[in-house]
Order: C-alpha cells, then structure tokens, then sequence
C-alpha cells in the first residue's frame, strides 16, 4: 500500500468545501461565539435499514472522504459570498479562512459487509470540525455504499456470469457516474462503460457498438464487417437492430465465417438489447454451436437487475455476460441510502460525557457515547457471528465468555463461550491529529478484501428473500447506559 499522495496523480480540482448545508455554518458560528468553542465532541454515522430489504450493506466511499478531508478549506470568493450573506461576524469569517481538520477519524475499512445502526464512521473533534463534515461525509458515504451494495447483490445474482456496468447515461450527473462505477467496482462488476472511471480508478472498460452505429450502415452485414476489421480480436455485434434470429445472428455468423475465422479469429460475441432474453439466448446458443461456435459469448442487457437475472437463470437462459444500466447505478429499486451523523459524546476535563438522541420512533433511538466496534468470528466455521458495540474503555478477553444483548432488551441476548470465538477491531484509524495515518489500499485491494470478508457472512443473510438479521448487539456495560439514559430522560419529562 501507498499514502495518499504516493498512489494518486491528482485529486478533485474543484475545490468543494462549501458542499454543505446551511444550518452547519449557522451552528458553527453559535459554538465559535460560545467560551467553549474548541469542546471535543464525537459523532457516529450510521445507517438504519438495509437497501432492498437485504441482509446486508457494502460499505464505501471512504478514499472519496479522505480525498475531500485534505482539501478542506475556504477560499476567498467563499468568505466573499459568505460575507455578502449579511449573516456572519468577521471573526468567524476570519476563522473559516484558517480553517483546517485537526481531530480523529476511525472508520470500517472499504468493502467490508455492514449492518445497521453500527458506526461505519468514528469522528472525534472540535465541535466545529465535526460539524463542518457532516454533509460531505453522509453525501460521499450514502452514494457510493448504496451503488457497492446494488452491484454486490446483481453480482449474486449472476451466479459467476460477469456484469458490466452500464449506466452512465441514466446516472444523477457526472459524479454519480464516475464513483458509481468505482462503488459498483468494489461490489464485484467486472468493469464499467464509463471511460473516464476507467482512467481515474483504473477500473476495466468495456464496450462495443450501438444500434445507431448499425443504421449508419448501408446494411447491418456491413456494419458488423467494419467491426470486425477495426477489432478482430474483440469482436462483439448487437443483434437486435432489426431483427434477431432472421437478420442480426446469421450476419454474425457469415462475418465470422467469411472473414473473421479465415483471418485466424473467432467471433468473440453477441449482445441482446430487447426481446424475450431467455427464450432468444436459448436459440442464438443452440444455432451458434450448430455452426461450430461454441467460444462465442452471448451478452444480454435491457433493464437488468437481481431479480430479472435470478429469473433468467432459472429459466435455462444462455448467457455468458451482462451489461446493467440505471437499476444499478441509480439503484432504482432502492434509491436513496438512510445514512445520519449523530452525535455521540462531548468530552470535558478529560471526561466522555454520554450523549443520547430520543424518539417516539423506537429506531431513531440513538446509542450513546464513545464507542469501538467489533467483529466475532466463530473459531470453527471462520464465520462472523455478530458485531458488538462496546464504550471506548471496556476490555474484552475473547479467552472468557462474554454475552452480547440486543440494542434495547436485555432479555434477548446470546452468551458466546470464551476460546470458541476471535474479536477483530473494525474502526481503524484514518486521521488522527488532523494527520492521516491509513495506508490507502487500491481498488483491487478494497475488492479483493471485500470478497473475503464476505465469505465469512452466513449465506442465510446474503439471500435475497427474508435474510437472516445480523447481530449488531451492545455490551452489558453499553446497554445497561443506554437504558438509565433513557430512564433518566423519562423521570425529567
């Protein structure tokens, strides 16, 4: 692994400090006029529910973050307009020009499976500090997790088959584009239409022609020749411009025939667009083999998803490869992640002060103060059994029994016997002091790691339809605060 600076050529050239809500400038001048203006405080991000009913989230998005964190800054045409608002003193203005991140950031390392109501995010700073990054870390975190987690389940879907990324166009926007390809990377695609996410992550890119590249032909024969002639070794032609079974797959197989198999090539494939996909790819597959092209791949896109592709799949369909367009990269089925930044703590003398938020809505519940994060394994399936939030001071001996309990019932709880089970720490340190300390894995790393972890998570989440819920319990020490927090608020109303 590399630092930050060693791995990338360049960063985001637009500066985008001033991507934030209003109401955190507001706050931050109240704090800044306040004695206590530099009070430590923590913040936990979190999420709620699972995309798509899931069992599971992939987490991502975390070297966007780190990326935003060492650029934060305001320039002078932000102090301008900000001045011009008539709502701000100068010395805060003044403040904001100097400003600079100066506290702690630990985090769930990129890839890894997530589960509701755990801190995927760790911050520890100055009160302003922290405020100033909640729009940025929610807007970075509920995108990019949001995609990873769409792809990761289509990837699922595909049963080993590879899906391409094929949504650019149907994207909010370029940057949707861009890292939506880097998320979807992350959650197993094989590559990505959009070049430009190609150069920047270098991720695989994949393409071939469209239908209007076809019209532009005096004949479709014709169109799919220049192809082959341009690329030879990657030959891949779209069937479905006019018609699929009477025109577009006998031109393929007599420009395989007449000029790419004399040429010393083959026919690398042909794509679908429309039409009946499981009864066509079944007929392109047996007439394909009949004329002795049995390597040449059949690709199939058109509004994809998990469930379209499981449904194809059980059919019988034949097919090799996939592109998937706006279900993936929009995640249309489940398109806005719950992502929130909740404060935690505040720190005084040296001292964590706990800190709650209470609803009417029993899961917007927060659990307080300054918290770890673990992971358990079982020792003889190597499989996670549960996560366990903790407060920052306990000490757990994996050697002992230890009984984890349900975030608001102390009745429902599970003993873990001790020697049967490994503890691994999932918040590392990505700034501390304002210095980052995290050796910024690459993209094949984050991949490569993030299907390992995922072989460690029952099948029974992983499945589509009414998973498994995952354990993410409390400490009794935890629980037991969280409960008298409670109470106290109770007797004071």
């Amino acid at each position: 692994m590399k630092n930050y600076d060693e791995q990338f050529d360049f960063r985001d050239e637009r500066n985008l400090s001033m991507c934030m809500d209003f109401y955190e400038l507001t706050m931050s001048q109240c704090y800044f006029n306040s004695k206590d203006r530099d009070k430590i405080v923590s913040f936990d991000l979190f999420y709620r529910r699972n995309p798509d009913h899931g069992g599971y989230t992939v987490f991502a998005g975390l070297e966007e973050i780190i990326g935003f964190i060492q650029n934060l800054h305001f320039r002078d045409e932000d102090i301008a307009y900000l001045r011009s608002l008539g709502t701000f003193s100068e010395s805060f203005l003044d403040y904001l020009r100097h400003f600079i991140f100066t506290g702690d950031i630990y985090a769930i390392k990129e890839g890894t499976p997530v589960f509701p109501y755990e801190p995927l995010i760790r911050v520890r700073a100055k009160q302003i500090e922290a405020q100033i990054l909640e729009t940025a870390l929610l807007l970075i975190i509920n995108h990019q997790t949001l995609i990873a987690t769409k792809a990761k389940r289509i990837v699922k879907a595909a049963q080993g088959r590879a899906v391409m990324e094929f949504g650019a166009r149907r994207a909010h926007n370029f940057d949707a584009a861009n890292y939506g390809a880097r998320a979807a990377y992350i959650g197993g695609v094989a590559g990505t239409a959009t070049t430009y996410a190609g150069q920047k992550f270098h991720i695989p890119v994949m393409g071939t022609m469209a239908h209007s590249f076809i019209q532009s032909f005096d004949s479709e024969y014709d169109a799919f020749l220049a192809y082959a002639k341009t690329y030879p070794n990657a030959c891949t032609v779209l069937l479905d411009t006019y018609d699929t079974l009477r025109s577009g797959l006998p031109n393929a197989i007599r420009i395989a025939k007449e000029y790419l198999e004399p040429n010393g090539h083959h026919l690398a494939g042909v794509r679908i667009d429309s039409g009946d996909m499981a009864y066509l790819s079944k007929q392109i597959r047996k007439i394909l083999d009949e004329n002795d092209m049995e390597s040449t791949n059949i690709v199939v896109s058109n509004s994809l998803d998990e469930y379209l592709i499981t449904s194809l799949i059980q059919q019988g369909a034949k097919i090799n490869s996939m592109g998937v367009g706006e279900n993936l990269v929009c995640s249309k089925s489940a398109p806005v992640f719950g992502g929130v930044y909740k404060l935690s703590s505040v720190f005084e003398n040296g001292k964590m002060i706990p800190k709650i938020k209470i609803s009417e809505n029993i899961e917007k519940v927060t659990n307080p103060g300054f918290k770890n994060l673990y992971r358990l394994y079982d020792k003889s399936s190597n499989k996670a059994v549960a996560d366990l939030m903790t407060l920052y001071d306990e000490l757990i001996d994996p050697n002992q029994d230890l009984t984890i309990y349900h975030q608001m019932n102390s009745w429902k709880n599970k003993t873990l016997s001790g020697g049967t089970y490994e503890m691994k720490d999932l918040l590392e340190p990505i700034f501390v002091g304002g210095k980052l300390v995290y050796d910024v894995p690459t993209l094949e790393q984050i991949r490569a790691y993030s299907e390992m972890e995922f072989s460690k998570i029952w099948d029974e989440v992983l499945r589509f339809e009414y998973p498994q819920v995952y354990y993410v319990d409390l400490s009794k020490q935890l629980l037991d605060l969280k409960l008298s927090m409670l109470e106290d608020v109770k007797h004071e109303a």
